[in-house]
């Protein structure tokens, strides 16, 4: 395994180079407050008025410019060409969670590559932030505190069977894959109060949930005290 270069106990906020808010980079923060760039992402945290810990990447897609204000400590280059800068930095950090700004919104290629690293390195738990959805790799097991009505999309990255309580359509007995039946636009069940549960057989299932379900996602991802 490889030697992660950053390490925090409090979460990381992890920002690429994709459509980014400061909004979501301000909640990201409050939640997970150790600041980390993939490779362009570093243009964005420092129009912000902050300093990432650390910059990781090819550093294709770094202005000169953004380069010549970050110390040269932080910059950590991974020359690479097989991998994402996604994939690179997040293989190369360890935290309870990671929350991702600026990997969704802009290009649907890149967005692709986004969801397969996340299926792929789901031992780093792992939530893309984007301005309406929040995106994860789901756990085998997770409850989620989500109101009546709520959306709840599930999309197979590769074959996986699951259960669920508290969807207005089970998918108990489901075998869902990408080329034939997946869980988009399935939703809490109206009348149904408390925790929807969803349990998976194998791995490679993608959670899509509304942006304002951040907090409980984090909650259900994050042991309490």
């Amino acid at each position: 395994m490889e030697q992660p270069i950053v390490r925090s106990s409090a979460g990381i906020t992890l920002v690429g180079g994709g459509a980014a808010r400061p909004e979501d980079l301000d909640e990201s923060l409050a939640h997970a407050p150790c600041l980390v760039a993939a490779d362009g992402g570093a243009g964005f945290v420092l129009s912000t008025g902050r300093m990432p810990e650390a910059v990781i990447g090819d550093m294709d897609s770094l202005r000169p410019e953004v380069r010549e204000r970050l110390p040269r400590e932080r910059l950590h280059p991974i020359t690479e060409q097989d991998s994402t800068d996604f994939d690179k930095a997040l293989r190369s950090v360890r935290a309870p969670l990671v929350l991702g700004v600026g990997f969704l919104g802009r290009r649907v290629d890149h967005q692709l590559a986004n969801f397969n690293v996340l299926v792929r390195r789901a031992a780093q738990p792992c939530v893309l932030v984007g301005k309406r959805d929040v995106v994860l790799a789901a756990p085998r097991r997770i409850s989620l505190e989500l109101a009546p009505g709520s959306r709840v999309s599930l999309f197979p990255m590769a074959s996986c069977a699951g259960r669920s309580v508290g969807l207005h359509w089970p998918i108990d007995g489901l075998e869902m894959t990408p080329a034939g039946v997946i869980g988009t636009s399935n939703r809490v069940a109206q009348g149904h109060e408390g925790l929807v549960e969803l349990s998976f057989e194998g791995s490679g299932m993608l959670l899509i949930l509304p942006r304002k379900a951040l907090p409980a996602v984090i909650d259900a991802l994050l042991p309490r005290a």
